[in-house]
This record gives structure tokens, sequence and C-alpha cells, in this order.
């Protein structure tokens, strides 16, 4: 291959169909997520930055380097990084976390070992830059310094680009925004260089969120469980139907019975083969 870094990649050069599907295919094969012919201009710009990293010119040249004999196993990190959508915020759909303080931990605190004798588990399984699984963290405080237990939240993604940063914990200003005032206080750091315009999670919390990088189409999830709660959200929408059954199947099997499932605003078990109750819209319980 030569020196990598040799030559930027022109920004004129274009993915052919062929390279193009053999991408999709591969993306839908090891994530889950479909990429139709319409998001073709999408992935030509986000894989256009990793022709400039490696100085190639050619998209062939990428796909040969990634799916030939000699293919370059990191190198499909990094693809699944730029292909992968990652949107979130903090406190993202606030009616679900107002259901998880207010119904879900009294009702799964009602067993005597919850919170006491064990830590009551929350897993945040597509956790993206951290947002969710540290709103979860700050609730979770919260609750237990009201009523005391012990508690953890996982976090996972395939993307190891987000884990890392959901790690450092430093947020924008305006991406920690729709934090109340109270827990801001609490919970973030500023910078001392005020024009940067920055914050970060305090480190008691962040002790308390364990990022790990997992893919959901694995068949076996390496998350400690059983699990109390897991997020699960705008993920689903991403993978056809005998796909999310799949996964959420493993979801049930790590649930302790009684647990809880949140899914996205408009994500829904319907028509899916799976043991979960619907409590209220897009929230859902393992039997007991």
């Amino acid at each position: 291959m030569g020196d990598l870094h040799a030559n930027p990649a022109p920004t004129d050069v274009r993915l052919a169909p062929r390279d193009f599907k053999l991408l999709a295919n591969f993306i839908e094969r090891e994530v889950g997520i479909q990429v139709p012919p319409a998001k073709h201009t999408l992935v030509e710009s986000r894989l256009r930055k990793r022709l400039r990293a490696l100085g190639m010119s050619k998209f062939h040249e990428y796909t040969e380097y990634v799916f030939g004999p000699q293919r370059d196993e990191a190198e499909i990190i990094h693809l699944i990084d730029a292909i992968t959508t990652n949107k979130t915020d903090f406190f993202r759909e606030p009616h679900h976390f107002e259901y998880l303080v207010q119904t879900v931990l009294p009702a799964l605190l009602a067993d005597e070992d919850a919170g006491a004798t064990r830590p009551l588990t929350v897993w945040s399984a597509a956790s993206s830059t951290g947002e969710e699984p540290y709103t979860l963290a700050m609730l979770l405080n919260e609750f237990a310094e009201r009523r005391p237990m012990r508690w953890q939240v996982i976090a996972t993604d395939i993307s190891t680009a987000v884990l890392e940063r959901g790690k450092r914990a430093i947020y924008s200003e305006a991406v920690a925004a729709p934090i109340p005032p109270a827990l801001k206080h609490k919970y973030l750091l500023r910078s001392r260089d005020r024009e940067k315009a920055l914050v970060r999670i305090v480190p008691g919390l962040r002790r308390r969120v364990t990022f790990q990088r997992l893919n959901l189409l694995s068949s076996r999830y390496d998350v400690p469980g059983p699990i109390d709660v897991i997020f699960c959200r705008n993920v689903f929408i991403y993978f056809n139907r005998k796909t999310q059954e799949e996964i959420l199947r493993r979801f049930v099997d790590l649930l302790r019975p009684g647990g809880f499932v949140f899914l996205g605003h408009s994500e829904t078990t319907n028509g899916l083969s799976v043991p979960l109750i619907q409590i209220i819209p897009t929230v859902y319980r393992k039997g007991r």
C-alpha cells in the first residue's frame, strides 16, 4: 500500500454503485443498519474523510483495502464509526425519565433486595456520546439521595469513537442546555477557559457509568446481567423487523423478572413475538 498518508484524496472522487453496494451490504450484515440507495451521497461524503486519512484517491482502493485478502480489521471499526448515525441529547424524550423516577424505580425497589443487597442496574444499549447514560446517572443519584440504594449504569455502543467521547464526558454548553439548572450546578464542571464554553460531568458521576463496545447483532451480549432497566431508543428504526425481534429476545434473556425496556417514540413491539407487556406506549415490562 505504501505511504497511506502521502496524497490527500480529491474532493470530487465518486463512490461507484458497485462499491456502494459492497459497503451497504456489509453494514447491514455486520451492524444491522439498512443503507438504502437514497443514502448513497451520505455514505460517499462520510467515507471521503477516510480516503483523505489514508491518502487514497479512489473509493475502489478503499473497498479493496477493507474487503480484500489483506483486509485491515482496524479500518472496519473506522468504517462503522463513519457510517453509523449517532444522535442523542440530554433528557431526550423527558416523559421517559419522569416515568422512570416516578413509577419504574419505586416498582423495582419494592423487591427487598433491589438496590440493597444488589445494585439496581440500568443499561443504555445505544449510548452514543454519553448524554443518555449520564442523564440516567443523574436521576439515579438524585433518587438514591432520597431513598438510599446501590445503582450502576452500563453504556454500550458499536462506535468506538462515540464511546471515547462518552468516557471523556466533555460537552458544549449548548449540548448541556436541556439539563435542569439544579442538576447542572451539581453535576457539571465548567471549563476554566470561559471562551471555550465547555462543561464536564463531575468525576463522581463519571465513575458510576461503565462504557464498553457492543454490537447489538452479536449472538451474545457481554454485559453483566441480570438488568433491571434497558434503554434502547431510536435505534430499532434502522433495523428490519426480524432483527428487532432477535435483539428484543436477547434483551429479555438479560432482564430480571419484572424488568423494563424503554424504546423510542416511534418504535413498538407490535407484531413481534417477544415476552414483553406494554405498560404505556414505548415502555414494556418482562413478566415476573
